[in-house]
């Protein structure tokens, strides 16, 4: 069993916890019971304590500094994802609820001609937002959207010529960031190399997705992450080789457990090099408790060490069983 590459089995653990949703996906996804949809938990209090907050328009109001209010940044959009991902990720919510498909509008409400959502950067293109926005939206069951598949296809046009993504603003300084916000969108200099961050965002979505997670494209892109594992990012924003080892739950930026995931998800095998180092990190990472720790999100759930932990034996049950 892929417990037992493990010194302590956290399987008790997480079974034992005060947390009906994280018990519910751990009974589900680790030991394969046979369980009901998840619509017991729509009304769980604090689920609905997040429902109750949203606003007319499908949206959630963000309520940390805003400092790009006068430079068009969508500080509302960035929190309806976040809240978004919360319902879809941690309690099941689908498009079946009238609160996703209100929040799934208000997202779409920001998607351009050009195919992609924008916001975010203000008017600047945010391709590994779009991945990280694409992925969720696809988990609610919208795969057979059609604004979602533009959004896809805006992805794979977006590409470097190295076959994984950038941000196109770190080509500047951040002290120009806010002089380019509002202009037109800086095109991305394809010449540059990809930056291993923005593309384990962007290959959620793709990884997330029945069809396009069997692409030539994604799968490239899977490739090119997994050689990047332990080595600094091409660019300044989040470079250091420690946050590979961040991890959160719900995801939000890349970490190796995070492409791990995505790499599950894709259906490459253990029997990689690459995958394996990944493997053997966690494994010999874990706790004496029997657990992976969060970088994010303790003062918010006091859980978080747990959800991790279960989102890091979701893919070592995958690839070692």
């Amino acid at each position: 069993m892929w417990f037992d590459h493990l010194q302590t089995n956290p399987l008790g653990l997480l079974l034992s916890a005060d947390d009906p949703a994280l018990v519910f996906h751990v009974e589900k996804a680790l030991l394969d019971n046979i369980s009901d949809s998840s619509d017991h938990l729509w009304c769980l209090p604090i689920v609905l304590k997040i429902i109750e907050k949203q606003r007319v328009d499908g949206s959630w109001l963000y309520k940390g500094k805003r400092p790009g209010d006068e430079f068009g940044e969508a500080y509302e959009l960035l929190e309806t994802w976040k809240m978004l991902r919360i319902l879809v990720e941690m309690y099941g919510f689908t498009r079946a609820h009238p609160v996703v498909e209100r929040a799934a509008e208000f997202i779409f409400s920001f998607q351009t001609e050009e195919g992609d959502i924008r916001g975010i950067l203000s008017n600047q293109y945010m391709p590994y937002y779009m991945g990280a926005i694409l992925e969720i939206l696809i988990k609610a069951g919208y795969t057979q959207d059609s604004r979602v598949e533009t959004g896809l296809k805006w992805l794979l046009g977006m590409r470097q010529y190295d076959g994984g993504w950038f941000i196109p603003m770190v080509m500047f300084k951040i002290q120009e960031y806010y002089r380019l916000w509002c202009e037109k969108p800086v095109p991305p200099k394809k010449e540059l190399p990809f930056s291993h961050m923005a593309t384990g965002m962007v290959i959620r979505a793709f990884a997330a997705h029945p069809k396009y997670r069997k692409s030539s494209e994604a799968r490239y892109a899977g490739n090119l992450l997994k050689s990047r594992f332990f080595e600094k990012d091409a660019y300044a924003s989040r470079q250091a080789v420690a946050y590979w080892f961040k991890f959160q739950f719900p995801f939000w930026w890349t970490s190796l457990l995070t492409v791990l995931d995505s790499l599950m998800r894709m259906g490459f095998s253990v029997d990689d090099a690459d995958i394996q180092k990944g493997l053997d990190w966690l494994i010999q990472n874990q706790s004496a408790e029997g657990t992976w720790g969060a970088s994010y999100g303790k003062a918010v759930n006091p859980q978080v060490d747990l959800w991790v932990t279960y989102a890091v034996c979701r893919v070592l049950k995958y690839f070692l069983q």
